[in-house]
């Protein structure tokens, strides 16, 4: 395997207004992670913990404060997110939505919506080369022909869910960014849609990042796992580890909430975090770690100095003064 996207310090901060003085939302917080070629990556996190900005902020539609990013060894990070649109790596990052629905514009056809992206960011440019190549795609993702003059309304969720593929990979991106593509479909539908994904990966050699609530799924599909908290990446390493034997607090609390909880069956108050709600994340004090006040191992020194995010074994990483079972 080979580099293919890496994020170095990476930084989003929102100005806000609180009692008419400035200051700054830190959405996420100098992020250092890469995705290697042909990899799939998990990123979880509960909400607001700034999953949707890094997405936005990969896939280019939303200005850095700070840092790199850097693609198939070209900086991306400084294209602005207006330039991005046109620009000739758009073709190779691409997005899947979450809502089917709410991403496809409803006044066009699947045809049309598939064709959309090839006109815009292929070398095509005669109609019959771009209906060939919009029918072989929605053959690729299974919608039958015959549903391609059909509008989103005229749909089922899942054909929406097809149409949303077929118009991201129509231009074979490398990195095909997933932002929880089942969470509006029904559970039957959820299966067939994550297989679908997982074979066109294999057939295609795309990168998966993978956004997901849903951490039997992560689990599932995924090669490699990052823990998000609060503008913060708290954990990352390989899937199985991760789960089998997560070493942060947070990611713990995680997979203690699902069924079966941790591994061996461990699992008890002193896995789970003890009540409290998060810190804001609105100028962050930069010495305190952000999970104080809801870690159960939290001490003085997390008061005074807030871990950094280090490697403690061969590919695991976390941000813990006293990570457990490593």
């Amino acid at each position: 395997m080979h580099l293919l996207l890496e994020a170095i310090d990476l930084v989003k901060h929102f100005p806000v207004e609180v009692h008419r003085k400035q200051k700054f939302l830190h959405a996420v917080d100098g992020l250092n992670f890469h995705i290697e070629a042909g990899e799939t990556v998990g990123l979880v996190g509960e909400s607001g913990c700034g999953k949707s900005t890094l997405v936005r902020l990969l896939t280019r539609t939303l200005d850095l404060t700070e840092g790199q990013i850097r693609f198939h060894s070209k900086s991306i990070g400084l294209i602005a997110a207006r330039a991005m649109a046109v620009h000739p790596l758009r073709r190779e990052i691409q997005m899947v939505f979450q809502d089917p629905t709410d991403s496809l514009n409803p006044r066009y056809t699947a045809r049309q919506t598939i064709a959309e992206s090839v006109r815009l960011l292929s070398d095509l440019r005669k109609s019959a080369e771009i209906d060939a190549e919009v029918e072989h795609c929605a053959e690729l993702v299974g919608l039958q022909k015959e549903l391609l003059d059909r509008y989103p309304h005229q749909l089922s969720g899942g054909q929406k869910a097809r149409v949303g593929i077929a118009r991201a990979i129509v231009t074979r991106p490398r990195l095909l960014v997933l932002d929880e593509p089942t969470a509006a479909l029904d559970v039957s539908v959820q299966a067939v849609i994550l297989q679908l994904l997982d074979t066109l990966k294999r057939e295609l050699g795309m990168s998966f990042l993978f956004v997901s609530h849903d951490l039997n799924v992560v689990r599932l599909l995924c090669d490699r796992v990052l823990v998000m908290y609060l503008g913060q990446i708290v954990e990352s390493g390989p899937a199985d580890e991760v789960f089998h034997r997560p070493a942060h607090p947070y990611t713990r609390a995680l997979i203690a909430s699902l069924p079966g909880g941790l591994a061996g069956g461990e699992s008890s108050e002193s896995d789970l975090l003890i009540g409290g709600d998060p810190q804001s994340p609105i100028d962050p004090e930069p010495n305190r770690c952000r999970l104080l006040g809801r870690c159960p191992r939290g001490t003085e020194l997390c008061e005074q100095q807030a871990p950094v995010l280090r490697e403690v074994a061969e590919g695991r990483s976390v941000a813990c003064h006293f990570p457990a079972g490593l």
